[in-house]
């Protein structure tokens, strides 16, 4: 179609890499442009998602679309091989209120567990695990969120088919074993598997260097803290 697609994005970013793996799928072409998102966001970034001013955006003919699922959902309708959302209007819907779940439920129970401490870790796995359970009703025995096709909610599940994974590891602590969560568990190796997605994850030593030198900050601080109080 002769036409420009850009994508900004972040290199261990779950949402930017959401988009490259949706872009993929549909066998598009695209310019990618690294943000340096804590240290140096660049003026293109601040103009094309100037309200939330973060990663990704995805700039269709000098038109831009920020937030990964909505940016999903129009690479869907714009390049129909290749459907990532089911065509029918039910599953349609189904698939839109899990990807919503992960994102304002499931991210955040899980996020608040793996950075908090002692008591307030304790008081989060409640919730982290809660929603865990949850996704681990919806997949039952099946193959991907949506049967035997990778789909719109396994996309939006990529940081808990991944990231989450490395983080417990930096971190010292577990809360997705295969003894708790057996088919989430499985459908992560089955997603981590899958030829597209291999293909578009983070390099594991680069991310989990990251989280374990956040980890080291972060209880650096907290024993400063402490020693500072005695």
């Amino acid at each position: 179609m002769g036409e420009e697609l850009k994508l900004l994005g972040a290199w261990g970013s779950p949402f930017s890499r959401r988009v490259e793996i949706a872009l993929k799928i549909k066998g598009v072409e695209y310019e990618y442009l690294e943000e340096d998102i804590v240290h140096n966001k660049s003026a293109l970034l601040l103009e094309y998602n100037p309200v939330h001013k973060k990663v990704p955006v995805l700039v269709h003919n000098g038109k831009p679309i920020a937030e990964s699922q909505v940016i999903i959902e129009y690479i869907d309708e714009t390049w129909q091989d290749n459907p990532i959302l089911p065509r029918d209007p039910y599953e349609r819907a189904m698939a839109r209120f899990w990807a919503k779940f992960l994102d304002e439920k499931c991210l955040p129970a899980l996020w608040k567990y793996c950075w908090s401490f002692g008591e307030e870790q304790e008081k989060a796995y409640e919730e982290a695990f809660g929603v865990l359970k949850s996704l681990e009703g919806e997949l039952e025995d099946k193959k991907f969120f949506r049967g035997n096709n990778l789909g719109f909610v396994d996309i939006a599940a990529n940081f808990v088919g991944f990231w989450i994974g490395v983080v417990q590891e930096a971190g010292g602590f577990e809360i997705l074993t295969p003894d708790r969560f057996p088919q989430l568990c499985r459908w992560a190796e089955e997603f981590q598997s899958c030829p597209v997605i291999k293909e578009n994850l983070p390099p594991r030593d680069r991310l989990y260097a990251l989280f374990k030198a956040r980890f080291e900050k972060i209880n650096g601080l907290k024993d400063a803290e402490l020693a500072s109080r005695h």
